[in-house]
C-alpha cells in the first residue's frame, strides 16, 4: 500500500526550541546518543554526523555521530541498542527484517524503525582521467576496485551488480578517503561509490587530480535494474566540475532508523526537528534537500516509529497500517 501524501498544513517556523518539551516527557529520555554513519569521506558520515549535532543541539542533549561501517552495521547496533540512531538503505533494511544480513544470517532485526526519508545514493564509478577508462565495459580484466567499508551498500550490491556487466575485477574494501589515497597513488585503479552526491571523496580528487566520472549505458541500466533493488538515476552535471552532462546511473533510497524502544516522545522532537527545518539540514548537506516527508512512499520495509508516526499523522500525511509499530 503506498503511502498518499498531502499539503503540509503546519507552519514551518525555522530553528526550533524544545524549551516548551514539559520535563515530565523528558524523564525516560537518554543523557546522550549516538548517530551510526559510515567511513570518513563518504556522505553517510557528513549527512550523519551533522544531524546529529544539530538534534544534540535543540534537545540539550550529548550527541554525535560515529564511524562505521554503513548501513548494514548501523541496523545491526540499532537492532542490539548499541546505537540508538543510523542510517541505512532499503535493499539492507529489507534483508535484515527478513533475517538475511550479511553481518547477522538468521536474525531477523526486529527492533529497527523507520524516521524520515534522507535522499537517494547514486551507484557511481571514478577512475583517473590517465587510466583510459571512460566505460563500464573498458575496465579491464583483473582491475583493483575498491568498493567502500566491508558490508557497506556499496561492497554488497557493486560487486555483483559489475558481475552481472561483464566486470572481472579484485576486490578491495577500505573508507572512502583511503580508497581516493589509493586511487590518486596508482594502488587501485577504480572506485565503485554507493553514497550520497555529491560525494566528499570524489570532490577533493577533483581538486588534486583529473577524473572520469563513469556512467552506465542505457542497456547496463536497464539489466542492473532487473537484478537488483535500485531503480534508474541520472546524476545533474552541475554536482561535480568534472561533469559535462547528465550521468546515467541507478540509485537505492535511503531512511533514517531508531531504536523501536526509543522513547516516543524523543523520536517525536527528533521527527519534528528534522521535517520542519529542511534549510538547517540542507546546510548540513545538499542531499538533504530530499529529506523531506513527501518521499515516505519509498519505505516499504520497515515500521515508522510511533514518535514519528504521530508527527506524521498530526501533519495530515498517512501511514500505512502495516508500517506503523
Amino acid at each position: 500500500m503506498s503511502i498518499k501524501t498531502h499539503a503540509l498544513t503546519a507552519t514551518l517556523a525555522g530553528a526550533m526550541c524544545f524549551a516548551t518539551v514539559a520535563q515530565a516527557d523528558r524523564e525516560d529520555w537518554p543523557e546522550n546518543f549516538t548517530v551510526g554513519t559510515a567511513s570518513q569521506g563518504g556522505t553517510y558520515f557528513v549527512y550523519g554526523s551533522g544531524w546529529a549535532n544539530m538534534i544534540a543541539d535543540e534537545l540539550g542533549l550529548s550527541g554525535g555521530g560515529e564511524v562505521t561501517g554503513g548501513p548494514n552495521q548501523n541496523l545491526a547496533l540499532v537492532h542490539t541498542g548499541e546505537v540508538a540512531l543510523g542510517l541505512t538503505t532499503m535493499g539492507p533494511a529489507a534483508d535484515a527484517v527478513a533475517g538475511k544480513s550479511s553481518l547477522a544470517p538468521g536474525v531477523k532485526m526486529d527492533n529497527v524503525c523507520a524516521l524520515f526519508p534522507m535522499y537517494e545514493t547514486p551507484f557511481s564509478i571514478t577512475t583517473l582521467a590517465d587510466s583510459g577508462i571512460e566505460s563500464i565495459s573498458d575496465i579491464p580484466d583483473g582491475a583493483s576496485i575498491g568498493f567502500g567499508p566491508a558490508a557497506s551498500t556499496s561492497d554488497t550490491y557493486f560487486p555483483p551488480m559489475l558481475e552481472t556487466l561483464g566486470v572481472e575485477f579484485d576486490r578491495r574494501n577500505g573508507g572512502w578517503n583511503d580508497l581516493g589515497g589509493q586511487l590518486q597513488d596508482g594502488l587501485i585503479d577504480v572506485i565503485a561509490f554507493a553514497a550520497g552526491i555529491p560525494i566528499p571523496a570524489v570532490s577533493q580528487l577533483e581538486v588534486q587530480t583529473d577524473v572520469n566520472i563513469i556512467e552506465f549505458t542505457e542497456e547496463e541500466q536497464a539489466k542492473v535494474m532487473e537484478e537488483f533493488p535500485v531503480s534508474a538515476f541520472s546524476i545533474p552535471a552541475d554536482t561535480y566540475q568534472t561533469l559535462e552532462d547528465d550521468a546515467r546511473a541507478v540509485s537505492m533510497w535511503n531512511f533514517t532508523i531508531a531504536g523501536c524502544d526509543l522513547p516516543e516522545d524523543l523520536v517525536y522532537e527528533i521527527t519534528k526537528l528534522s521535517m520542519e527545518n529542511n534549510d538547517k539540514m540542507r546546510d548540513i548537506h545538499r542531499s538533504a534537500e530530499f529529506s523531506v516527508p513527501e518521499n515516505l512512499e519509498y519505505n516499504t520495509v520497515l515500521p515508522f516509529h510511533p514518535g514519528a508516526v504521530r508527527w506524521y499523522e498530526e501533519n495530515g500525511y498517512e501511514i500505512p497500517e502495516e508500517l506503523k509499530r
